[in-house]
């Protein structure tokens, strides 16, 4: 299923050019928008459009607003985005938020603030989004010399608590250092003494973390993002961060969203003489006594554990100032800060870089 059209139209300089014209859009898997851009991107989205270059090719491309009808948000610390969520309101878009909330403060892995504000940013979203739209990732679990299997339960645990009954999922990955080159540069270059998971660790962890979540009453889907193995004996899914029944759940009274997803919205039949309600194989329920048949379909340009539907992801890499040890969208501390600072000399330009 394509997720856009190809329409012409003027930029700023009064050239018309070509653009992809989304209905999803992914804000980002790229760089952290939320946290550094978002008074860029709701600037873009008043002006209708805004602009990537390909990290391959250097080809600039250009991005409408104008179908715009849900966003993935993905963030580390998606505070910033608190202000801007009536916006999107008022201009009837939905969306959800991918928060990576983990805790590597004492190993000092990540730039952000401190594991007491997140977890408040956290259920200040839930208040103005509400439980299943914030998506709790702790995302990648890293085992070094100073953490151990027991260590990230540790850290899973009492995040957990905190955000128990705020959220309706967890997702993780295990960190896959030698697949990625970017990844495995950075650790080594930053001293951080990494271990690859074996298996066997694996399996320990999920089934822990499984029994965690049944004991502490957290009743959260738990998931992994692109990972092989399955874990279904666990109950642990493989995710869909691009989620096409979520996107139906909390957008499905949106008829042109509907429509493009061809999601047939259908209502509960009345009870049988014998009180029972019967509904197909697969239903899903939703409010107003509505329900719906799965449509999602796995973006095949993903990778092959990757469940997610297609979407338009409008980031650049290298331009995440967290600066993470493990970091896989920068190449380089320096490219990424670089890059910072050119944003803020020129903020409000189509593309994130400023160039």
């Amino acid at each position: 299923m394509a997720n856009w059209t190809k329409i012409e139209r003027p930029i700023e300089n009064g050239s018309v050019v070509s653009m992809q014209a989304p209905l999803i859009i992914s804000a980002s898997r790229s760089t952290d928008i939320p946290a550094f851009y978002a008074d860029w991107f709701f600037h873009r989205l008043e002006k209708g459009y805004s602009a990537w270059t390909n990290p391959f090719n250097g080809v600039k491309s250009y991005v409408s607003y104008e179908n715009a009808r849900f966003i993935v948000f993905w963030s580390k610390n998606p505070r910033p985005l608190l202000p801007y969520l009536h916006i999107l309101k008022e201009r009837n878009i939905r969306c959800y938020v991918q928060y990576t909330l983990n805790d590597y403060e004492q190993e000092k892995l990540e730039k952000v603030p401190s594991l007491a504000t997140r977890i408040e940013t956290f259920k200040m979203l839930v208040e103005h989004l509400g439980k299943g739209a914030v998506i709790w990732r702790f995302d990648p679990m890293i085992l070094t010399d100073d953490i151990s299997v027991e260590d990230l339960l540790r850290k899973v645990q009492y995040i957990g608590d905190q955000l128990k009954d705020y959220t309706e999922k967890l997702v993780f990955s295990y960190a896959d250092i030698a697949m990625y080159r970017k990844v495995k540069h950075n650790l080594e270059v930053n001293g951080i003494p990494y271990h690859e998971w074996e298996i066997e660790q694996m399996e320990e962890f999920a089934e822990k973390l499984s029994s965690m979540n049944r004991e502490r009453g957290w009743n959260f889907q738990l998931a992994t993002c692109g990972e092989k193995i399955d874990m279904l004996k666990y109950g642990i899914l493989h995710n869909r961060c691009i989620d096409g029944d979520l996107i139906t759940r909390l957008a499905w009274n949106d008829k042109e969203l509907m429509d493009f997803m061809k999601v047939k919205i259908e209502d509960i039949p009345a009870p049988t003489l014998f009180g029972e309600t019967e509904l197909p194989e697969g239903a899903i329920l939703l409010p107003q006594n509505h329900y719906f048949i799965s449509k999602h379909k796995k973006d095949q340009g993903q990778r092959p554990f990757c469940e997610c539907m297609a979407s338009k992801d409008i980031g650049e890499y290298n331009t995440c100032p967290h600066l993470c040890e493990y970091c896989y969208a920068n190449t380089t501390k320096q490219l990424a800060i670089e890059n910072w600072k050119q944003h803020q000399e020129n903020r409000f330009a189509d593309t994130i870089t400023g160039k």
